[in-house]
């Protein structure tokens, strides 16, 4: 016997998550007083998000001391990651709408003089890129910082374009 509830038809973004091994996690809760997103018009903002996951801040410390470069490659795709968790929430399930990534910023926490900030936000934009293809492609600031939330070691934010 059929069900007669349809099975929803997973999006072209969670399959490309999916072939990579990846899964999202729930939408994080915010550590102050702000929403995990706003939205005006067809662009959406999305506040912030450390490399946590369910909860745990899963990579604490500078990169360049407690962290090679690998790791916080690891860690700036972790808070891609929660970035696509919120704008999933935020496009009732639906990634596909996406339009286009227009903007990330990238904060590492790592040591003075540590030169390889901008790679390590790299592992941030390289998932949009698998994730959405060439509208995953994006202009970007990469900062090293003294100190993050939670002691985290990447924090990443981005501006979405949505139908």
């Amino acid at each position: 016997m059929k069900s007669s509830t349809p099975h929803p038809v997973p999006s072209e973004a969670a399959k490309h998550l999916k072939a990579l091994g990846l899964s999202l996690p729930s939408v994080p809760a915010p550590r102050g007083a702000f929403k995990p997103f706003s939205r005006a018009g067809h662009l959406i903002y999305l506040s912030g998000q450390i490399c946590e996951w369910e909860g745990e801040v899963r990579f604490k410390g500078p990169v360049g001391e407690v962290h090679d470069l690998e790791t916080g490659q690891r860690a700036a795709q972790m808070c891609a990651l929660n970035l696509l968790a919120v704008l999933q929430f935020a496009l009732d399930g639906d990634l596909d709408r996406v339009i286009s990534c227009h903007r990330m910023g990238g904060f590492v926490y790592a040591t003075p003089g540590y030169p390889d900030v901008p790679k390590v936000i790299n592992g941030a934009s390289e998932l949009m890129f698998e994730v959405f293809g060439e509208r995953g492609r994006h202009a970007r600031t990469a900062v090293g910082v003294a100190t993050l939330p939670a002691a985290a070691t990447v924090e990443v934010e981005a501006i979405f374009e949505v139908r």
